[in-house]
C-alpha cells in the first residue's frame, strides 16, 4: 500500500497499478465478499499502470472493522 485515506464510511487505499498488483486486489475483493456482504468494493485502475485505487466502504462500524479485523 502507498497511501491510504480516510473516507466517512470506510477507507481508500492507493497501491501500484501493474497487473500483478491488480490481481491481487480482485483476489482481495472475491475473498472479503464472501464473509463481509456488507461492504462495497470500489476498483479505480489506471491506463498508464501507473496507480490502482481500492475504496471499501459500509455502513455504519465498518470503518472500525476495517481498521481493526482487516488490520488496512
Amino acid at each position: 500500500m502507498l497511501k491510504k485515506r480516510a473516507l466517512k464510511n470506510g477507507f481508500a487505499y492507493k497501491f501500484a497499478g501493474s497487473d500483478a498488483m491488480v490481481d491481487e486486489l480482485v483476489t482481495f475483493i472475491k475473498t472479503e465478499r464472501t464473509c463481509c456482504d456488507f461492504f462495497t468494493f470500489q476498483l479505480s485502475i489506471s491506463g498508464d499502470k501507473r496507480e490502482s485505487w481500492l475504496k471499501i466502504t459500509g455502513p455504519e462500524g465498518a470503518k472500525d472493522f476495517i481498521s481493526h479485523e482487516l488490520e488496512l
